[in-house]
């Protein structure tokens, strides 16, 4: 096994002065990140969290540049206070444009933020899409949209960061945002598409797992539940009998916020999930408990 500084009891156990190491696991001073479809949703609450921990996030999105949203969060990281005394590195949010389905631009982007940074340490493969049509006249076109987005571009992503992650011998972590989707299917829902990339990516990030595990590369899943995101709002709104039905399919009663996966978010991200590789973590409010 490796030789790494006692923690935890075998810390106290030893003569290392006290510290409080379960709150430092997680911290990300000096960190890169990159987040895909980060302008907003639950990739700008997730870049959010990575730097109030002190890391430097590069979110990319499509649009040629941030809206006022993403800018007034960038803001008010740059206001955030210090992480502790003496510790100035307080985290920061920069914005590049690319599309994730592209995998060239993706490994050159992951390569630039590498040169500007020297390093890449965590990686998020958030961006994803949503279309609905009844299996039996699913479009040849529509289906292979989606799945470009949903799968290629989260390959193509987890790749341009596992490449320099391997060349510059980080251990890092990748984390691609699936769904609960991917285990079963929405009720009342036309989403054979959607549902069938969720699986898709889960399988890819237990694949990825076994073969980084010997490079100290971790891939991992977060699957939420049905999460009020902006998107969301626009389409359960209008619909109230919907958010209704929703809301009673979990034990917990309602629709889970974006805020409420910045923790699992953060923990595998950071050291405090060094042991962790090849899961897929759910955060549905109990929705896959029934």
């Amino acid at each position: 096994m490796t030789s790494n500084p006692p923690l935890g009891v075998a810390a106290a156990l030893s003569d290392t002065p006290p510290a409080r190491t379960a709150l430092s696991s997680f911290l990300l001073i000096d960190r890169v990140a990159l987040i895909t479809g980060a302008q907003r949703g639950i990739g700008l609450e997730m870049a959010l969290a990575l730097a109030e921990a002190g890391a430097t996030v590069y979110c990319l999105d499509l649009p040629s540049s941030p809206d006022a949203g993403w800018l007034k969060v960038q803001a008010y990281v740059a206001g955030l206070p210090d992480l502790a005394l003496g510790v100035k590195n307080k985290g920061r949010l920069e914005y590049v444009s690319g599309d994730m389905t592209n995998q060239k631009q993706m490994w050159g982007i992951a390569e630039d933020i590498v040169k500007k940074e020297g390093r890449l340490d965590v990686c998020i493969a958030n961006a994803g899409i949503l279309r609905g049509a009844e299996c039996l006249e699913y479009s040849a076109e529509e289906f292979r949209k989606l799945m470009d987005v949903n799968v290629d571009g989260v390959l193509f992503t987890a790749q341009a960061a596992g490449r320099q992650m391997e060349k510059l011998g980080i251990p890092g972590s990748i984390i691609m945002t699936a769904s609960m989707s991917g285990s079963i299917t929405n009720f009342g829902q036309h989403w054979v598409a959607y549902n069938t990339s969720k699986s898709a990516v889960k399988q890819m990030a237990r694949s990825m797992a076994c073969e980084l595990g010997t490079k100290k590369i971790r891939v991992n899943t977060i699957s939420p539940g049905y999460i009020y995101t902006q998107m969301t709002k626009d389409f359960l709104d209008p619909r109230p009998e919907l958010m209704k039905a929703w809301s009673e399919q979990n034990p917990l009663g309602r629709i889970g916020r974006p805020d409420e996966l910045r923790g699992v978010t953060l923990w595998l991200a950071s050291d405090a999930s060094t042991f962790c590789t090849g899961s897929d973590i759910i955060v549905d409010g109990g929705h896959r408990a029934w």
